[in-house]
């Protein structure tokens, strides 16, 4: 089965100015595919700098890169070209923001964004189409339309909010989510409801998700597999369980000691 995303040797460097004009690597030779044997969930583990939101970024195609190559369902990102394949990426491949709250406008009500979306990528030719569309988006995340419409991001929990978002991007019925630290923001116990969403995008809706975070816990209890990154390489790759059980290399260790266990006291 061919992989839903795959990328070869993906570099991508910043130049640091100065004198002699040097660059630095943000990512360094990163390989891996996600979706070759059916819909998973792959995370990116890796602490603040180690590349892993450059790499999203990539993904999604709002960042070229500068060496190797990034295809989704065999054609190469580099070679979009033109509105019309454009979007039919976006549709195919949507994002989820670590800040809900950035991702609003706070002056624009919620449901426009919904609608807009099922105009532009669901094919919702009337307003009772989209308002459609969008309702079947939020109740798959457990919401309803008549909770969102009419109201504005601040007038809803940030819990709440994110899966507004999610909602959004499900409602181009997506093949691929890159969720960039989704529930970072979020307390304790929506950290655990979004996590058992996006198992249930995977099992039910065959959604494949690409999760980047530095949360062992949760990259624990939802992956399929893992990367980890440091400095823009990766360092270790695998089943999540085997991987995170057992880590090799340095920085996984380093990773791994660095959480708490749950019975470990103040």
């Amino acid at each position: 089965m061919t992989s839903l995303l795959e990328l070869r040797n993906v570099v991508r460097t910043y130049a640091k100015g100065g004198l002699f004009g040097r660059s630095a690597r943000a990512v360094d030779d990163v390989s891996f595919s996600v979706g070759g044997s059916g819909p998973e969930i792959l995370a990116i583990i890796g602490e603040s700098g180690s590349g892993k939101t450059t790499l999203a970024r990539m993904i999604l195609g709002t960042v070229r890169a500068s060496g190797g190559s990034i295809r989704f369902k065999d054609m190469d990102l580099a070679d979009i070209k033109g509105r019309g394949q454009r979007m039919d990426f976006m549709r195919q491949v949507q994002p989820i923001f670590q800040n809900p709250f950035e991702a609003f406008n706070p002056l624009k009500r919620l449901d426009r964004y919904l609608f807009m979306t099922a105009r532009h990528f669901a094919g919702a030719r009337d307003d009772t189409a989209a308002e459609a569309a969008s309702d079947a988006a939020l109740r798959k995340v457990g919401l309803s339309l008549a909770e969102v419409k009419g109201r504005f991001p601040h007038e809803m929990s940030g819990g709440q909010l994110q899966r507004v978002a999610i909602a959004r991007a499900l409602i181009a019925s997506p093949l691929l989510l890159v969720a960039d630290e989704p529930v970072s923001m979020v307390d304790a116990s929506l950290r655990t409801a979004i996590v058992n969403l996006f198992r249930k995008l995977r099992d039910e809706m065959g959604v494949s998700i690409i999760y980047i975070t530095h949360d062992l816990a949760t990259a624990y209890s939802i992956s399929d597999r893992v990367v980890i990154m440091r400095r823009g390489v990766v360092v270790e790759a695998g089943d999540a369980r085997a991987t995170l059980d057992n880590p090799q290399h340095p920085y996984s260790i380093e990773l791994k000691n660095a959480v708490l266990s749950p019975d470990t006291g103040p």
